[in-house]
């Protein structure tokens, strides 16, 4: 009898253990994905188990203010657990521009933030001292092309300036390519036209003359040259055969494109850039169509502002195809008339490739362009180039905020890798006829 006793009280242990270990498992199980017991408002009375959300806020600069629906909810980095519903999120650092985002929680779902914040009072320095009337930036490796022309034999030419230099470094950030000296005197600097090579590492360059005709020199770059390589006879036939090399390239990123998407992109899409992890791409709508949903039912937890899918003629957007997401971005220029002719060659490639059907002459944009759209190394945001200021914009087209608005020479600006805004400048003009290169500290 006591041995049966006994028995039933050990099954009885087991049970019990048993359930224990099955509650305490189903609720880590239901707090990982996001219930909690909510309360009255008005005390602590619990009113029930319900699911909630997760926003989960990064920012730089770090410890920057979190505030949602207008409360101060911590600083970055920050997950803020909340019932499902519409909130306001705002991002705030004092001497900072501001960053807000409207975004609907659902419960069991986590929503991730990041925002980027710009100091009011960005930093300067000065980069060159040469007198530069033109800089071209090839933005893949981070160097911009600069032709000086301050009637000096000794220092006028061209220089490659390498944003990759550090402040402490064995190599000069800026390299003589050729002294204008050693180039015929007659050609002209501020419309020269550069073509850069697939890999980066050469460039023609076409100087045009005062008399009509125009010079074409091979340089390699980086490699200082005292007897320049005239190649106008074959420039032709070399460019023809880095076109093809380039329309590849961009054939294979569309590739990992959706293949619904392919054809579209063919027929209806001047293609601008592709976000640096290749994921986004910013392009100008040929013609007018609507976008088809190509990933369904839409991703959960992806990014909640509006996007566009009814695309008009003429207007830029970005799309992000990890996402299935388009969104339309703000511009207040004439976007048709920086197209450039020269980049028809890609485009029909491009067309002959991924389109079974005959389409109209496409004119994408690429790098070698002083085109006034430049991606953020991030692939999360893009600079603009607006009459008198520069602005920063995500890639979804919201929080446009004003990074500089101090004078600058229009038709160049240069984001580096590290988010440092570069541009060209006279900051005294009465006693300097020329401009010279300027780093802003954005970031």
């Amino acid at each position: 009898m006591v041995k049966h006793i006994s028995l039933i009280r050990n099954i009885t242990v087991r049970v019990v253990l048993i359930c224990l270990f099955l509650i305490v498992l189903i609720s880590l199980i239901a707090y990982a994905r996001g219930y909690r017991l909510s309360f009255e408002d008005n005390d602590m009375t619990p009113r029930g188990i319900t699911s909630t959300g997760i926003i989960s806020v990064s920012a730089f600069p770090k410890a920057s203010k979190v505030y949602v629906n207008g409360k101060l909810k911590g600083v970055t980095d920050l997950n803020i657990t909340l019932p499902p519903g519409d909130y306001k999120v705002e991002v705030k650092k004092e001497g900072y521009t501001e960053w807000v985002k409207d975004i609907k929680l659902q419960g069991e779902i986590v929503i991730t933030l990041d925002a980027l914040l710009f100091p009011k009072n960005p930093s300067l320095l000065s980069l060159t001292n040469l007198g530069i009337i033109k800089a071209i930036p090839y933005h893949e490796n981070n160097k911009i092309i600069l032709f000086s022309e301050n009637n000096d034999a000794e220092k006028d030419g061209i220089y490659l300036f390498d944003a990759n230099s550090k402040p402490i470094s064995f190599f000069a950030p800026l390299k003589l390519i050729v002294l204008k000296k050693y180039l015929p005197q007659d050609i002209d600097f501020k419309n020269t036209t550069v073509h850069f090579s697939p890999d980066l590492q050469q460039a023609i360059f076409e100087f045009p003359t005062e008399a009509g005709s125009t010079y074409a020199y091979l340089f390699t770059l980086g490699e200082e040259v005292t007897q320049p390589f005239d190649i106008s006879a074959s420039k032709d036939t070399l460019l023809a055969t880095w076109e093809e090399d380039k329309s590849k390239e961009v054939t294979k990123i569309l590739e990992t494109f959706p293949k619904l998407l392919r054809p579209i992109a063919a027929n209806s899409f001047s293609i601008i850039a592709f976000s640096p992890d290749q994921t986004k791409v910013l392009y100008q709508a040929k013609s007018s169509f609507t976008l088809p949903p190509i990933i369904t039912p839409p991703l959960i937890g992806s990014n909640q502002s509006t996007e566009t899918r009814s695309i008009s003629k003429g207007d830029l957007y970005i799309y992000d195809k990890k996402e299935d997401k388009n969104y339309l971005i703000p511009f207040n220029q004439n976007v048709a008339d920086l197209l450039s002719p020269t980049r028809a060659p890609i485009q029909t490639f491009l067309r002959t490739k991924l389109s079974p059907t005959p389409i109209p002459t496409l004119q994408p944009i690429f790098s070698d362009s002083n085109f006034p759209i430049i991606w953020h190394s991030d692939s999360k945001h893009i600079s603009i180039q607006e009459e008198k200021k520069i602005v920063m914009v995500d890639y979804d087209g919201s929080n446009k905020r004003t990074i500089y608005s101090g004078p600058f020479e229009p038709g160049f600006f240069f984001i580096t890798n590290s988010g440092k805004l570069y541009i060209l400048t006279n900051l005294n003009p009465q006693d300097n006829l020329f401009s010279d290169l300027y780093e802003i500290g954005i970031q």
